[in-house]
């Protein structure tokens, strides 16, 4: 009885063989759109006043911000090295050579803030209330983001740590693990996966994709949408958003322990009493780099939640 998968090899991350278009950026523009149709919903329903132009412009402006902030933080805080402080012409150079690689790592936080900028700079040339108007993408960014995480799982990246769960994926591009390490022979025999000493495994893994587009995805979706948007006119500006960033950064912090750390990071924080093994979960106390933005998301969002229920202003 298989008690693992394998990674489909039917997926490809290439649309077209041979074409710089991939299944990763096309799902961006997917998210893209379906963000810009559920902010001209809310615009239909008179819950905010945007015309189509408007909206175009505030979407536009809201990537924008996102793929600078996203790029920035990606090479700055995840990268581990130098390079980028000390070649900053590279940031946004999409090749190496000659060949055409795009801008590889993406940082959800970064584009968070930059997508923020973004539209605070919007409300700003358009005389619009910014936090009226980040509560209104809000309601609609989080479907979207499914998408982003389908073109993750489609790539084969982002995967999570080794499972032994009958769920568990073992992705073509992972990680191998020698067989002299104890705990890989233990996975390898519970798993009944053969092995010779000394060679090198591909153990399956928790598909994190997965659980971050169904968690940060669909359910953030359902209940921003279905349960605190028809609220809104009962709420402060600036309400919505809190609820986001507290629920988004609490749902993240909870997947960060089925997610890899990035290698070259580890944790930030390895308070556990085991902390040398990143490829499993060890202790609730070892923190990565994005659980700490997680936690920054979190108190920004119960920040702004005290003020905006305080103030209880809708200008």
């Amino acid at each position: 009885m298989t008690q693992f998968f394998l990674f489909p090899g039917w997926i490809s991350p290439e649309i077209i063989p041979g074409l710089p278009l991939r299944w990763y950026g096309f799902m961006y523009v997917v998210a893209f759109a379906i963000t810009y149709a559920l902010i001209r919903v809310q615009a239909r329903k008179q819950e905010i006043t945007l015309d189509q132009d408007q909206t175009l412009n505030l979407v536009l402006a809201c990537i924008i911000g996102l793929v600078v902030g996203a790029r920035l933080f990606s090479v700055l805080f995840y990268d581990g090295s130098f390079y980028y402080w000390t070649h900053p012409w590279m940031i946004f150079w999409p090749f190496r050579g000659r060949q055409f690689i795009g801008l590889p790592g993406m940082s959800y936080h970064g584009g968070l803030v930059g997508a923020a900028i973004g539209a605070y700079l919007f409300s700003r040339k358009n005389e619009m209330p910014f936090l009226e108007l980040a509560d209104t993408v809000c309601y609609s960014a989080p479907l979207g983001y499914t998408f982003g995480r389908l073109g993750n799982f489609i790539n084969g990246e982002l995967f999570g740590r080794v499972s032994t769960r009958p769920w568990a994926l073992v992705f073509p591009d992972a990680p191998h693990f020698s067989t002299n390490y104890a705990w890989v022979r233990s996975i390898a025999d519970s798993l009944d996966i053969p092995y010779t000493t000394g060679a090198l495994l591909n153990l399956p893994r928790h598909p994190s994709q997965l659980y971050e587009a169904l968690f940060e995805g669909v359910v953030l979706f359902l209940l921003m949408w279905f349960v605190i948007r028809p609220r809104r006119e009962k709420q402060p500006h600036g309400f919505a958003l809190s609820l986001y960033l507290m629920l988004y950064g609490l749902i993240r912090f909870v997947i960060e322990y089925f997610r890899a750390p990035d290698e070259n990071l580890g944790y930030m924080l390895p308070w556990g009493k085991e902390s040398d093994n990143i490829a499993l979960f060890q202790s609730f106390f070892n923190i990565s780099m994005g659980q700490l933005f997680c936690l920054s998301m979190i108190l920004a969002g119960l920040a702004l939640f005290l003020v905006v229920r305080k103030t209880n202003k809708r200008a």
